[in-house]
């Protein structure tokens, strides 16, 4: 059985893998470092908006919206001034804003891209929302933009502030179970509405693959704490006239340099989600693994009994420590790159029927 004081000696005790400010630095007395949200969709009202909050490091400043109604009721709601207020057309004025420290990227896939250089050009750190890119080049050339630029870029990757997922990068960095035999993971959920976005190649890049498969491919990489090698994929379609521009359900297999293999499944057919790790002494299960929470988690000496936290409070708290220490975060661009390239090779994988090799 694991207990809260587990997680902390753990967290303190592993470091290398991330902190966690909302626990450890709450007493901080800088100043809070101003969010500016770009893209008031559903992730942006219903989890980063609350998560700003909660957070003790950084606070909801500014908005970039192209709907005028939005803009109203986000001013009205978090009492946010209309000099804050961009659209995307006014969006690099944001360069003068000094009430503004950092943008978050809450936009379509495809967008991504053209925002966070924009941002850095601007002079602002920037967090995108995952995928970062629709592909390997735009993800080199925003990484390329930020360093240029020289402000700090993450991902964002809110799972690696979770407790049960923090602890299995331990026990995987640890080898405590013994080397990682194999892994399997899912995540997926049946998607609605036909017209939007998500299933446009255009805005999208690719569908569950990109989406939720990226999940998946974190899991694997954290639950063996090693890079693949190699992968072969699977494609299938359900619903052609659906999912006829982007993919529905891919399964694929990752290699891994110790011998380890990873299996795993994404799809916007059905619900599931679950992250299992399984070594020479013992094995890790998530279920759920990747969700908003509870996360919840077992092992097979017990429950992680491990507690409800928000993640993007976390996550939004640990990168403004990064900018205020002037350090990289821990989920930065160079992270988001290592699963743009495994998203390029499942893909090709699945074009051509062969084994693809990860360099």
């Amino acid at each position: 059985m694991y207990s809260r004081r587990d997680f902390l000696s753990r967290v303190s005790l592993g470091a290398g893998l991330l902190s966690l400010p909302s626990l450890a630095f709450a007493q901080h007395t800088e100043k809070k470092l101003g969010i500016a949200l770009v893209g008031l969709g559903y992730y942006s009202e219903h989890l980063l908006a609350p998560a700003l909050q909660q957070t003790s490091r950084c606070v909801l400043a500014g908005i970039v919206t192209g709907t005028p109604a939005k803009k109203d009721k986000w001013k009205a709601q978090f009492a946010i001034p209309d000099k804050n207020c961009y659209t995307y057309e006014t969006f690099d004025q944001i360069a003068d804003n000094k009430d503004i420290d950092i943008v978050y990227v809450v936009l379509p896939n495809a967008m991504h891209h053209e925002f966070v250089i924009r941002a850095a050009k601007a002079g602002k750190h920037v967090i995108c929302e995952k995928p970062m890119s629709v592909s390997v080049k735009e993800a080199e050339e925003m990484i390329a933009a930020c360093k240029k630029a020289n402000v700090k870029f993450s991902i964002g990757y809110r799972m690696h502030f979770e407790p049960h997922t923090i602890e299995v990068m331990r026990i995987a960095k640890a080898k405590e179970m013994g080397a990682v035999k194999f892994v399997e993971n899912a995540m997926g959920f049946k998607i609605g509405d036909p017209t939007q976005w998500r299933l446009k190649k255009s805005l999208a890049g690719g569908g569950a693959m990109m989406d939720v498969g990226i999940y998946c491919i974190q899991g694997a990489r954290y639950g063996t704490g090693e890079e693949p090698i190699s992968v072969t994929a699977q494609e299938f379609k359900t619903d052609p006239v659906k999912f006829k521009e982007v993919d529905e359900t891919i399964f694929w297999q990752l290699e891994f340099p110790s011998g380890a293999v990873s299996s795993s499944v994404t799809s916007y057919a059905s619900h599931s989600e679950r992250l299992f790790v399984s070594a020479e002494q013992g094995w890790i299960e998530l279920r759920p693994a990747f969700g908003y929470g509870p996360i919840k988690g077992k092992t097979n000496k017990g429950e992680m009994n491990f507690p409800h936290t928000n993640h993007q409070a976390l996550q939004l708290d640990d990168f403004a420590l990064c900018v205020q220490e002037n350090r990289e975060s821990s989920v930065s661009g160079e992270e988001g790159l290592k699963d743009m390239k495994i998203i390029e090779a499942i893909y090709k994988a699945v074009a051509t029927g062969k084994k693809v090799k990860l360099s």
